[in-house]
This record gives structure tokens, C-alpha cells and sequence, in this order.
């Protein structure tokens, strides 16, 4: 029995008769950019996430951009964020010419340490990126009063937490800005790149609007107000998003069940944690061993799907030698990086699959 890191063949055969109704409807009228599907998304995952507004965008490393751009962060700035994410985040900064000021994460929950968050703020930084990592919030109660006290944009990096809350407040709805992916692999995934941004700032909501196509003004057509770029979400990704996103409850709450079974038979391994005012919805379940290269070799060898997010810590990749980091400045993050492995977790996985895993993982710790 092979058992998939994620089997997306499982959730489409579930909604395909939904789905394919509006492909053809999109074809029929060959409306592919903008338009009334992205308009729908857009108003319910405002909705969703409890924001007044939502806008539509290429992915969710655009999703930064956009955010960053709209903010007028750029040459001279600094952006706290963590050095234990996918590498976008940081290369949002530095794309829009902003300088990344890392600290560590917590050793529970892999999330920022609001502990360090205030000692690295200094008169040139002008937001911090907090990552909703691997499904659960970062606790924005404490960012989001050292941000105002601060007089600093938030922007949540919640590519990873569709659905998540801290203290019964969704991922999303705390900050300047929530950034969002539909990558296929995600908890709400689309059928290829797409992202989304939240806020409710009514005059931010409008200019992203005009960054997303390339600065336009709508009432201006050629005349061009801002520098943005190409962000635009596409009607089709919209449009299978919008249904996903009718299911995402349902299938956060299996993840959920998924965890729950883990944590009550996994042994040996140090299992996820989630924090007491928190909401984890799982986009990953990650366990850790200071044996890990071990344990995913003999999942690997017994055709279990497993990951390693992440296994380089981002201070110490090459092309941000420039940043000035050495190793040893985040010793949390460097040693979860030597530790952690996700498990599948996809609503669709059986009991069946799940006890596998618990076997096989029982066989080598």
C-alpha cells in the first residue's frame, strides 16, 4: 500500500461535477481575467476570514508584493520576519528593494518569538511579516500591541493557515494585510498559482486594486497612478477556489481528526503542538527526531510520502550571504531544520493508511 505526502486526485473526484460546470461556463464566455468569478471569491473569502475587503492575485508570494508595494515599503526599510519559512517570504522584501531583520522561533510552535520581536526593531523598520506557519497563528495579540505601540505595519503571511485563529479571530483579519496561497498543495488549493490578499483598510483595498494591473487607474484606462506589476488572479483559479472554499471547514476538521489520531498513537517523536488560544488547521503535520534523515529513509523505503519543511534555515542560504547572518545567530530554527518531518494529513487519508504510518514509524523510533 503506497501512501501519498497528498492526493488531490481524491478531493477532485469529490467536487468534480461541481467544478466542471464552471470551466465550461468560463470557456463559453472566454472570460479569463477579473471579472465576476474573481469578484465572488473575493467577497466570500473577505467574508470567510472576517475582513471587509479581499483582492485576488497571482500567488501568494505576489500576495507579499502587492501588500509590500502598497505600503510603500521599500529602499531603506526593514522587515522583521522569521527565518524559518518558505523562501518567499523573505524575497518579497528584498524584491521590493526592503532588507529582511530575522530573529528566532519558538521551539513549540516554529512560529516567530514575539519574545525578541521588540529588541529588533530599530528606526529604519517599517512592518513585520509574522508566518502563520504549518497551519497555526503566531500569537498577533502580542505582535499587533508591540506593532502599535510601534506605530509598524503587520502583514500575516498566512499562506500556510486558510482557516486558522488565534483567540477565535481567523488568520487574516489581524493585520494591515493577510496574504494568502492557492497553490495546489495548500489546505484551499486551485488548479495552479493564485493568492489573496485581505484587509480592511478601504484606501489600501483600492490601491491594490490598481497594483495588481500593473498601477492602472479604472477610471483612466492607460493612465497609470502607481508602479505595480502583473498580480492579477485568473477566472478559473477563482472559480475552483470558490467551490473549495464551501468544503474548507469540512476538510480542516478531518485534518484535524487526522492529528488527533496521530497524536494519541505516534510515540517516540516529538508531535505538533497546539497552542491553548489556537486553531491548527494542519496544512502540515509536522513531527520531529533528532533521528529524521533515518525515519524518512525507511518511510521513503516503505512508500510513505514524507517532507522536510524546511531543511535549510533561510539565513544560511546562499544568495542572502548579503544579509550578513552566520550560523549559530538562530539556533532554534537551525536545529528544527535537522529535526522536522511532515506526515500526510489530507482530509481523504484512511485509518488504514494512518495506521501504517504509526507501524512503520513504531519500527524505527
Amino acid at each position: 500500500m503506497n501512501v501519498p505526502l497528498l492526493d488531490l486526485k481524491r478531493q477532485y473526484k469529490k467536487i468534480k461535477e461541481e467544478i466542471k460546470p464552471q470551466i465550461e461556463e468560463i470557456c463559453a464566455t472566454q472570460s479569463f481575467i477579473n471579472g465576476p468569478k474573481v469578484e465572488e471569491l473575493e467577497k466570500n473569502f473577505a467574508l470567510f476570514c472576517g475582513t471587509k475587503h479581499a483582492v485576488g492575485c497571482s500567488s501568494g508570494t505576489d500576495a507579499l508584493i502587492l501588500s509590500l508595494l502598497a505600503l510603500d515599503v521599500g529602499g531603506g526599510d526593514e522587515v522583521i520576519t522569521t527565518p524559518f519559512t518558505f523562501f518567499a517570504t523573505i524575497e518579497a522584501i528584498i524584491r521590493v528593494g526592503a532588507t529582511p531583520v530575522l530573529i528566532d522561533i519558538e521551539e513549540e510552535s516554529y512560529n516567530l518569538n514575539v519574545d525578541h520581536l521588540e529588541k529588533a526593531i530599530t528606526e529604519k523598520t517599517k512592518a513585520i511579516i509574522p508566518v502563520h506557519i504549518f497551519g497555526q497563528c503566531c500569537d498577533m495579540t502580542r505582535i499587533m500591541s508591540i506593532a502599535n505601540k510601534h506605530n509598524l505595519y503587520v502583514i500575516e503571511d498566512a499562506a500556510q493557515a486558510i482557516g486558522a485563529e488565534h483567540k477565535n479571530k481567523r488568520a487574516g483579519s489581524f493585520g494591515t494585510t493577510g496574504c494568502f496561497s492557492f497553490f495546489p498543495s495548500k489546505n484551499l488549493g486551485g488548479f495552479g498559482d493564485g493568492g489573496i490578499v485581505t484587509t480592511n483598510n478601504e484606501k489600501l483595498y483600492k490601491k491594490m486594486l490598481m497594483l495588481r494591473q500593473h498601477g492602472i487607474d479604472p477610471e483612466n484606462r492607460y493612465f497609470y497612478k502607481h508602479l505595480g506589476g502583473n498580480f492579477r488572479l485568473d477566472a478559473l483559479q477563482a472559480a475552483v477556489v470558490n467551490i473549495k472554499l464551501r468544503y474548507i471547514v469540512e476538510w480542516q476538521e478531518a485534518r484535524r481528526t487526522n492529528a488527533i489520531y496521530y497524536n494519541r498513537h505516534l510515540s517516540g517523536v516529538i508531535i505538533p503542538t497546539e497552542l491553548n488560544y489556537n486553531y491548527h488547521v494542519y496544512n502540515q503535520y509536522v513531527i520531529r527526531h533528532n533521528k529524521r534523515d533515518k525515519i524518512k529513509q525507511h518511510l521513503d523505503e516503505n512508500k510513505v510520502g514524507c517532507a522536510i519543511y524546511y531543511p535549510y534555515p533561510l539565513h544560511l542560504q546562499p544568495c542572502v550571504e548579503f544579509l550578513g547572518y552566520r550560523e549559530g545567530d538562530f539556533p532554534v530554527c537551525e536545529k528544527a531544520c535537522k529535526e522536522v518531518l511532515a506526515l500526510p494529513i489530507y482530509p481523504e487519508l484512511t485509518k488504514e493508511e494512518q495506521d501504517k504510518i504509526i507501524s512503520l514509524m513504531g519500527e524505527i523510533v
